[in-house]
């Protein structure tokens, strides 16, 4: 039967339904395309081309919105938001085993599955800010929780001195997790839109500023590392020899600082128009694929739902792929309903072909996603093992003494020196090899870094060898030897990590990049929960992690993550052989590009340059 997409079940005649659907599939269209060129007829060059606009809800001016000159405030935000996470979980297992007498296993696992949470809440801010909100003003909604559960988180740790009855214990615990998950809730709404947000202030059809927001995800992860850094080596450092409660207080006052700045740079942003939920749209497809899986697809794509084209996607044309063909059923017309005059409108039955592809080029970045996830529980033993580790080892430093969570500062370190190394020195060399903008494609980047986190742990496995070696003959380790381990894991994270966001940013259609950043962060989420359900198998199945490690064996748990490290770089290089690079056009993605296209087809795709139309061929085996 004949659907018009988006409007209510009715009945209408095939003339509306043809009416309806080009008027609705206009307005879907009007927020993923660039504005019409009569629009900035005579002044093209004043303007974006992307259809950003300014707080007025006018056409973006380039000379005074966007650019870098956004990008301070965002990358500033970005800053303070990263020294109030690591100064969280940085230290939090030392927390948890030290005032709230948690278990090695229990902190570790309790450690993982908190910041599991804060990278899943970001799909909930994603589907916020695509759908209602925005990403600037899920944003700042977002500042507002943190800043709230920072003060509770604060106030939690001074709560067993202001309380004189035996329960304070529990409600010590209580008012802890309450702050440590309003966090997360807050959290989740900044980690989903901040980088996608500072990618929007780049016109991606101005060649000049297409090359800085290449540069702009360096730089995002930069401050992110700085971030880290000033929690693990001063924040870390006033938890343990000052306070908990100043070690809390420090980054909320940052937070409440940082929040009014970020307000207060309200007029240079760069917003994007809110359009339908990507989340509701991908709900459709699958759902209308699912009830139409009886009927059989059509030999040619043509007869597939593909709505007029509105005269402001004029250029822009829906042509079907072959990958996950299912998804087709999605776009079926059936044929007897082209012979009825009344039909019954249903979005959740027919969906556009547009729709289609949009959801195949998610599915398209399954494979790249699952590493990632396996690369992140690898990862998640730096805020939580190699802590533990660091525990049971001699941190006396000359006359110092070092918090066991301050090592980790080595990782930021190795970033911060990596980041701009990578963008000044190995870019442009790389470039000049491979004739690539970015000098290293996303995938050879992702690559890169998930071989470092193999080796990584490989070399906190032998460590602890020794380390219990030493531990037997009534000897100690010097915390030291960690540094080469959180050393080589931060550079696996400069080329991994940055690679990941500018993935799920360029590879996702224009109107899903706040879900697919999100995604991102789910990606995040699921390694870390996954290295929590690794730590329960651990500590039922075997006395790997006990509580006192010289009687157990957490070199072998290095061991089993090393491993997995390796298959996943393999299973990563066997996806990536099919891949032939990106087919975004001009500024716009196009419906069909093939995006991480695991062996698709040949095709013959047609973009958006600017205003002007070209056929692009692709091969892709």
């Amino acid at each position: 039967m004949f659907v018009a997409y988006n409007y209510p079940i009715a009945v209408v005649d095939a003339q509306s339904w043809i009416a309806m659907e080009a008027a609705d599939e206009e307005r879907h269209l009007l927020h993923h395309l660039p504005p019409s060129p009569d629009l900035y007829k005579n002044e093209d060059s004043r303007y974006t081309s992307d259809g950003t606009v300014d707080i007025d809800g006018r056409p973006a001016a380039k000379a005074t919105t966007g650019n870098w000159r956004a990008c301070f405030f965002i990358l500033g935000i970005e800053f303070i938001e990263s020294v109030a996470f690591f100064g969280i979980s940085k230290n939090l297992v030392t927390y948890l085993t030290s005032v709230l007498h948690e278990s090695n296993i229990d902190a570790a696992r309790d450690v993982s599955t908190w910041i599991g949470t804060n990278f899943l809440m970001s799909l909930v801010g994603a589907f916020l800010a695509d759908t209602y909100w925005g990403r600037y003003k899920t944003m700042v909604v977002s500042l507002s929780v943190y800043a709230i559960g920072m003060l509770v988180l604060t106030a939690s740790a001074t709560l067993p001195w202001a309380l004189q009855y035996s329960n304070r214990s529990e409600i010590h615990r209580v008012a802890i997790y309450a702050g440590l998950y309003l966090t997360s809730l807050g959290s989740g709404g900044i980690k989903s839109c901040i980088s996608a947000f500072g990618a929007d202030q780049f016109d991606i059809a101005d060649p000049a500023e297409r090359v800085k927001k290449g540069s702009f995800f360096n730089w995002y992860y930069f401050s992110l590392s700085a971030g880290s850094l000033l929690s693990t080596t001063v924040i870390v450092w006033v938890q343990d020899n000052v306070g908990w409660g100043i070690g809390f207080a420090i980054p909320t006052i940052l937070m409440t600082v940082g929040f009014a700045v970020f307000v207060g740079g309200r007029r240079t942003y760069r917003y994007t128009r809110v359009g339908e939920s990507p989340m509701v749209r991908v709900s459709r497809v699958v759902v209308a694929a699912t009830r139409n899986c009886q009927l059989k697809l059509p030999g040619d794509c043509s007869t597939l739902h593909h709505p007029p084209s509105p005269p402001a996607a004029a250029g822009l044309e829906v042509h079907h792929t072959t990958q996950f063909r299912f998804l087709d059923k999605a776009a079926i017309v059936p044929p007897l309903t082209l012979e009825k005059k009344d039909v019954h409108v249903s979005p959740w039955r027919l969906c556009p072909l547009s729709h289609v592809e949009e959801v195949k080029m998610l599915f398209r970045l399954c494979p790249a996603w699952v590493s990632i996830v396996v690369f992140f529980m690898i990862t998640a033993q730096m805020s939580s093992t190699l802590i533990e580790q660091g525990m049971a080892m001699d941190n006396r430093v000359g006359p110092f003494t070092v918090p066991p969570a301050s090592v980790a500062g080595f990782e930021v370190v190795t970033t911060l020196v990596l980041i701009p190394v990578y963008d000044a020195a190995l870019v442009p060399l790389a470039r000049r090899a491979t004739g690539q903008d970015r000098g290293l494609s996303l995938l050879q980047r992702l690559g890169v870094g998930f071989a470092v986190s193999a080796l990584g742990m490989a070399y906190a496995a032998l460590l602890e060898r020794n380390r219990l070696a030493a531990a037997t003959a009534g000897a100690t380790v010097s915390i030291m030897w960690q540094v080469p381990a959180y050393a080589v894991m931060g550079a696996g994270e400069v080329f991994a990590v940055i690679g990941m966001v500018e993935l799920f940013y360029d590879q996702a259609p224009h109107g899903m990049r706040s879900l697919c950043s999100a995604l991102a962060q789910l990606a995040i989420a699921s390694g870390n929960y996954l290295n929590s359900a690794a730590l329960g198998i651990v500590a039922s199945a075997t006395g790997w992690i006990p509580e006192d490690l010289n009687d157990g064996h957490l070199d072998y748990f290095f061991w089993v993550m090393a491993a997995f490290g390796a298959l996943n770089l393999l299973q990563f290089v066997l996806c990536s052989t099919r891949y032939s690079g990106n087919a975004t056009c001009g500024n716009t993605m196009h419906v069909s590009d093939a995006s991480l296209a695991w062996n698709t087809p040949h095709q013959v795709v047609r973009g958006v340059t600017g205003f002007e139309d070209r056929d692009k061929k692709m091969e892709i085996e």
